[in-house]
């Protein structure tokens, strides 16, 4: 039986490199010695072969309009100087047109609203799959600038009175103060709760936490008189930070006069919000 058996695999376990992974095999044993013995190999193919199924996917199941696309995983930790290079990458399937968009030209509707949800669309479709696309991504996909792509969310948010999920607003990166503020103004100010902002927001309740933390701190800090140099080294914020919650409260005080009194009030709900968010992160 042993004998049959090593005949056997002599026979056909050659067949087995007549293929992509083998083929891949080969060139990692020939040409990269270093990577390691067989398993280490085995392994890397593997991947690769995974990364090749999810990166090119079968065409032949998409629909007219849809389009592949390639962009930053949601769960990626931005920080300073990292490059795409060195950060996850994950594949989407976008609907760049549907049919509708050619029943509402159709009808006369104008080629700016179609594409302001266009653009909607896509940053919502692209965080679905577990990415998160940039204002250069839509503006390329669309055929348009990336300022008219800003022009469009900001208008697509104040009618819709929701945040889109894009990569500036998701990893925290850029100088939009957007998320901020409608983080803050519907948890303290409209009374949400932490979980309904996180769902409307596309933000963890970390993220949450954080902002409005910050956010009493720089708020305590200016009531007491320190100056912006003095709150950042007492909070441990860069000066740019301090100045962006500088003028959220600026903004805050046109809408919300409470701010000018003595605060009390305004502190206590602040630090209830605080309390509930904690106990809503603990639970999780």
């Amino acid at each position: 039986m042993k004998n049959e058996l090593t005949n056997a695999q002599a026979t056909y376990n050659p067949q087995y490199y007549k293929s992509f992974d083998g083929a891949l095999e080969s060139f990692f044993t020939h040409e990269c010695p270093q990577l390691g013995g067989a398993r280490t190999r085995q392994i890397l193919v593997n991947a690769i072969r995974q990364m090749i199924g999810d990166f090119f996917p079968a065409t032949d199941h998409l629909s007219a309009g849809q389009t592949p696309w390639s962009c930053v995983h949601k769960d990626e930790r931005s920080s300073y100087g990292k490059t795409i290079r060195n950060s996850k990458l994950t594949p989407v399937i976008l609907d760049l047109v549907r049919s509708i968009d050619i029943t509402d030209r159709a009808n006369g509707a104008k080629l700016k609203d179609i594409k302001k949800e266009a653009a909607a669309r896509l940053f919502q479709q692209a965080y679905q799959q577990d990415g998160v696309l940039t204002h250069a991504e839509v503006a390329i996909l669309l055929k348009i600038s990336a300022p008219t792509v800003g022009k469009y969310v900001k208008e697509w948010e104040e009618e819709n009175q929701q945040v889109l999920p894009r990569r500036g607003t998701i990893h925290d990166m850029g100088p939009t103060l957007t998320h901020k503020r409608e983080i803050i103004e519907k948890l303290v100010f409209d009374g949400k709760s932490v979980e309904v902002v996180c769902r409307e927001t596309y933000h963890s309740p970390e993220a949450v936490l954080r902002y409005i933390t910050n956010f009493k701190q720089v708020l305590l800090c200016r009531r007491k008189g320190l100056e912006k140099s003095e709150i950042a080294f007492a909070v441990k914020m860069s000066l740019n930070l301090v100045q962006e919650y500088f003028d959220l409260i600026d903004d805050y005080k046109e809408k919300h006069p409470q701010l000018e009194t003595e605060g009390e009030m305004w502190i206590n709900d602040l630090v209830t919000n605080l309390e509930n968010l904690s106990t809503t992160k603990d639970n999780n």
